[in-house]
């Protein structure tokens, strides 16, 4: 009898692939090079070989399996299980991936856009849990996000809802790898947070990332926020603008969902209280004094990189009931 899930996390560098119960534990999970100049029909059968290695690793086989969903970043026509366009896949342009996969699989196959998944988990289990009304805004290389409202994640008519890292919050400010000038993704993203910082130390700021970037030839978000919490002047108002940013976001889609809570996930979470103090400063600042949001909860995940994971095994749960 088919009583277990996998759950597919695909990214522009790894690929995560877990395996669940049908309570949703995990039962196991493995990462492996995405090797995304290789095209589709690669990652396809790097889906197949991969998940065929963990199911073997905990003494099962794809007979075991009764479905499996797909985190996918980018743009993704839900109806056809079609990867539209996918900045950090390039080769992904209208791709059919549901049905590759399942074909190949021999499977039932459900895809989800990543950040939604990510969103479904911790609303599932994690910091979202028990609220009808969430926002999730991951933050790392970009800016995604997914809402949950009424308990259920926003599509839109062609799956292209949520894409909250391209509000725009300085218009015409910097520009925006999506082509837009001033969205939260160009200041607040792990990326731009480095590049504003690189671009300080250029412009001759006095600052001990100075020396990073002479050493590594480069300066990473880590820096920024390593060397913020040591007291550096430019690197805490760098942190300071990358808050500032997220909670500007953070007002704006209050006043559009009204929330219960807004969760934070990605790499950039790492930085613990530097960042989430900050954000929930100025989201107070940014707010205005119609209504009473204190009881919002501003908070990071709590999955960690499972979440993508155990969103994708939710949405296969759903396919075998």
């Amino acid at each position: 009898m088919a009583d277990c899930l996998l759950g597919i996390d695909l990214g522009g560098t790894n690929i995560k692939i877990g395996c669940f119960d049908t309570t949703l534990k995990l039962i196991g999970r493995i990462s492996v090079p995405t090797d995304a100049e290789m095209g589709p029909d690669f990652i396809v059968d790097k889906f197949y070989t991969t998940s065929k290695e963990l199911l073997k690793q905990n003494d099962l086989s794809l007979a075991d399996v009764c479905a499996v969903g797909i985190g996918s970043p980018g743009l993704i026509n839900l109806t056809e299980g079609v990867v539209r366009a996918a900045p950090n896949l390039p080769l992904f342009k209208n791709v059919p991936l549901k049905d590759m996969v399942a074909k190949r699989l021999g499977k039932p196959v459900i895809l989800e856009n990543d950040a939604n998944a990510a969103c479904l988990a911790e609303h599932t289990i994690g910091a979202g849990k028990g609220s009808d009304h969430m926002i999730l805004l991951t933050l790392g290389t970009g800016i995604g996000g997914g809402i949950i409202s009424d308990g259920r994640l926003i599509h839109g008519p062609s799956g292209g809802a949520a894409e909250l890292g391209h509000l725009i919050i300085y218009p015409d400010g910097r520009t925006c790898g999506c082509g837009q000038k001033g969205c939260v993704e160009a200041y607040a993203s792990a990326n731009s947070t480095a590049a504003r910082a690189t671009e300080a130390i250029q412009d001759g700021a006095p600052s001990s990332l100075a020396a990073c970037l002479k050493e590594q030839g480069k300066i990473t978000c880590k820096d920024v926020f390593e060397h913020a919490g040591k007291g550096d002047a430019v690197a805490k108002e760098i942190v300071e603008g990358t808050a500032k940013a997220l909670a500007m976001v953070c007002a704006q889609l209050t006043n559009v969902t009204d929330p219960q809570s807004i969760v934070f996930a990605g790499g950039m979470i790492a930085a613990g209280d530097v960042l989430l103090t900050q954000i929930r400063r100025f989201y107070k600042q940014s707010l205005g004094h119609l209504f009473d949001r204190e009881s919002l909860e501003l908070c990071f995940a709590t999955l960690g990189e499972d979440a993508g994971i155990i969103g994708a095994s939710s949405l296969a749960l759903a396919v075998c009931q």
